[in-house]
């Protein structure tokens, strides 16, 4: 298993807000404490809301929930396009997820408003979004888990490199998929297109949020407030 893969498999144990020990996680994940514990010291050096130390546990301090919600007709409307929009996005990695949410939205809603809740809009993704498809869940992964990434990269003019880069954040331009990363190779940041990666693959490491290379730097190297 990747490391990457790991963590994100930590995260899921610790979701249900139960104390839980180094020997019963490791157990879980067929690996040893020893690199257990350094997991651990990695996700919270990363931010993850978790109290515990070697010998007692772990928890997470913040358990993700949403509180019961009332939505209007139109809200309503809103949050099934927006399921519509990932659904049919071409991210590979959000369908299973898109399914289940839209499955307990309808479920929840009155009858009578489950049967107006599609919004009538068709969806038809471009080139460039169906080539940066199969990219995106890994590259999400990368930004939760804060993972150094090799990709290999075609500029517009079709010139050919290598990086290594910190992926910090996607943004879709409703054509086409950016992402915004630190580059180990260049010492700075750069946007790379999605569709224009050749190939991405997990170096294996994971680099905590480090000032000036983080998201809070690009966001205010490219003027980006609030």
């Amino acid at each position: 298993m990747r490391r990457t893969d790991r963590l994100f498999d930590l995260i899921q144990i610790l979701r249900d807000g139960r104390l839980h020990t180094a020997r019963d996680m490791a157990g879980r994940l067929e690996v040893s404490t020893r690199t257990l514990w350094r997991d651990m010291a990695t996700l919270i050096a990363g931010g993850l809301p978790v109290e515990g130390e070697r010998g007692v546990g772990y928890i997470l301090r913040e358990p993700i929930t949403l509180p019961p919600l009332t939505l209007t007709e139109e809200e309503t409307e809103a949050l099934i396009l927006a399921l519509r929009l990932l659904a049919e996005g071409a991210d590979p990695g959000m369908a299973g997820a898109v399914e289940r949410l839209s499955g307990k939205i309808m479920a929840v809603l009155p009858a009578s408003r489950a049967t107006r809740a599609e919004p009538p809009v068709w969806i038809f993704p471009g080139e460039e979004a169906l080539a940066a498809a199969r990219h995106l869940p890994d590259l999400r992964r990368a930004i939760r888990l804060g993972a150094v990434m090799e990709l290999a990269y075609a500029d517009g003019e079709g010139r050919k490199s290598r990086r290594e880069v910190r992926p910090l954040v996607l943004e879709f331009w409703g054509r086409v998929w950016t992402l915004a990363a630190w580059c180990e190779t260049r010492g700075d940041f750069r946007s790379f297109r999605v569709d224009r990666i050749a190939s991405l693959h997990d170096t294996g490491r994971v680099q905590a949020p480090e000032a000036g290379r983080d998201l809070a730097a690009w966001r205010a190297r490219m003027g980006i407030s609030g």
